[in-house]
């Protein structure tokens, strides 16, 4: 067999599969978990992924695009499993990292720990799920802007 050909056939298959995927800005290092994005280091892109944080990072929170993405709506993804703080004997500490972390989810980031039963679902899968006026799968995680979407005008809050 020609080694050449076979690594030339498998990238391009590699680069069509990844290019299905959407777009989401990396924040950090990659989680080893797919969370349903190919990982992009400039614009445009759909989503934000931050995979890690250092505890000064999640102390003084302030990166820009994620700032931006949250202030147009776009949906936010932190990996819980690359968050600081794990294991440490320092109480103070850990709960000013603690606190931290409700200030994110407070300004509408979405923790996920990347397991498949907890799928996330951005607006746009919203805006299709409602087209089809379809349930969200079970188990899933909504962005806030895909949890507006879902309840839909008239609703009562909580309904999806």
């Amino acid at each position: 067999m020609n080694e050449g050909l076979i690594d030339a056939v498998t990238s391009r298959v590699l680069e069509a599969l990844s290019g299905s995927l959407p777009p989401a800005l990396l924040i950090g290092q990659e989680p080893p978990e797919s969370l349903g994005y190919r990982y992009v280091e400039a614009p445009p892109y759909e989503a934000v992924v931050i995979g890690s944080l250092t505890p000064g990072e999640l102390l003084f929170f302030r990166r820009e695009p994620v700032l931006q993405a949250l202030l147009e709506g776009m949906p936010v993804y932190l990996y819980t499993p690359g968050l600081p703080g794990k294991g440490s004997k320092n109480r103070a500490l850990l709960a000013r990292l603690g606190s931290a972390q409700r200030e994110l989810k407070a300004w509408g980031v979405v923790f996920t720990d990347g397991q498949p039963h907890r799928r996330l679902i951005s607006a746009e899968v919203a805006r299709q799920l409602r087209a089809q006026n379809a349930p969200p799968p079970p188990g899933a995680t909504l962005t806030p802007l895909a949890r507006d979407i879902l309840q839909g005008p008239g609703e009562p809050p909580g309904g999806a």
